[in-house]
């Protein structure tokens, strides 16, 4: 019931060929794993940060560039953790 989220998806430096999967005008400059957590965490989010993963696609094994980011959407049951967040979208 977790979903992943690797800086690399909300990097606007990034082609969607190198792995953004938002809009560019909505994404932001090299987000780090841990910015990412701490955003998650004042929504409400149960989050869990795992810092030695890396983006398969990634070619830079700098520790900026480490991190992944699971956020729990959906309790066990189907239901939304949070009501103001049914989706992912």
């Amino acid at each position: 019931r977790f979903i992943c989220i690797y800086p690399a998806y909300l990097n606007n430096k990034k082609t969607i060929a190198e792995g953004r999967r938002i809009p560019i005008d909505k994404a932001v400059e090299n987000p780090t794993s841990t910015e990412i957590q701490d955003v998650c965490a004042a929504v409400g989010f149960n989050v869990l940060l795992e810092k030695n993963k890396m983006y398969p696609r990634e070619w830079n094994r700098d520790v900026q560039y480490r991190g992944r980011v699971r956020i729990q959407l959906k309790q066990d049951d189907g239901n939304p953790c949070l009501p103001q967040f049914p989706t992912r979208e």
